[in-house]
């Protein structure tokens, strides 16, 4: 009898382990250390925008650069690197795209 017992009560422990009412993540979860420094890896940059993070996220992520969301005042001044981006966002908040300037 204790041999069935245990499986059993293995298998109950696992599933409520799942059970736990957590809510499922609709954005991407920085799993990765934040980038450093101004967006050097366009490629990497859009593959994250692909996953619309929200501006929390995207700050959290990309540290060093400047996000501009829509409706901030920002300065002219020009810049050569990709440090300052301006973001546009879908009706949820997310960031769908945007520009470098």
């Amino acid at each position: 009898m204790p041999r069935i017992l245990l499986p059993a009560l293995a298998l109950l422990a696992l599933s409520a382990c799942r059970a736990t009412g957590a809510p499922a993540q609709t954005a991407p979860a920085v799993t990765e250390a934040p980038v450093a420094g101004y967006v050097t890896d366009l490629a990497a940059f859009e593959a994250y925008l692909a996953g619309k993070p929200t501006p929390a996220q995207f700050k959290a992520h990309y540290p060093d650069v400047t996000l501009v969301l829509p409706g901030q005042i920002a300065t002219k001044e020009f810049r050569m690197n990709h440090s300052r981006y301006f973001a546009e966002l879908d009706a949820e908040g997310r960031i769908v795209g945007g520009k470098f300037q």
